[in-house]
């Protein structure tokens, strides 16, 4: 018989970190490995919107990488170590080096805009949009961790800020 998704474990509103320690379902790692699953949703979504085989690509590979944030924050700070060192992939400075390249180019294309964007010229653009603020939240559910005793690696922080730019430049250069 197939195993079920279904494992009832989490009916008493806990559930598991990476290596196994229970928490409750908001507990703050939780929320912030939450976060992070919507913000891959929404890249999602503006992946399957942008018609172009290089955009999707790099919105691919930036999925990756949440995938990777994801099971960094999804292991107890007593197993950090253990994480650092397993061969989950992890997040790496070249990864924060290609965002700010993509953000250096797109400026460099003199993107217009004046003020606050009003999202929704079209799917893409809207897309990328909801990405964004997608990626703000879960910057904030991941700067709040130090807070609640889960160290975070500077990395990780740089990296997000620097994607929500990145999506907001995308979706500009979307709209035109």
């Amino acid at each position: 018989m197939a195993r079920s998704i279904a494992t009832r474990t989490g009916d008493d509103g806990t559930t598991s970190l990476l290596y196994g320690q229970r928490v409750p379902k908001d507990h703050p790692q939780i929320e912030a490995v939450g976060a992070f699953d919507e913000l891959n949703a929404a890249l999602g979504a503006a992946k399957a919107a942008a018609g172009d085989p290089a955009r999707t690509q790099e919105l691919e590979l930036i999925q990756q990488n949440l995938v990777a944030i994801m099971g960094e924050l999804a292991c107890a700070e007593t197993d950090a170590a253990r994480y650092a060192e397993s061969k989950f992939g992890k997040l790496a400075d070249a990864d924060l080096a290609r965002l700010d390249t993509a953000v250096a180019a797109l400026e460099a294309l003199g993107l217009k805009f004046d003020g606050w964007a009003t999202p929704g010229a079209n799917p893409h653009a809207a897309a990328l949009d909801v990405a964004r603020t997608a990626a703000r939240r879960a910057e904030r559910r991941l700067v709040a961790l130090p807070a609640q005793s889960r160290s975070v690696r500077p990395l990780l922080l740089h990296f997000t800020n620097r994607l929500a730019d990145l999506l907001w430049l995308l979706a500009r250069e979307a709209e035109s």
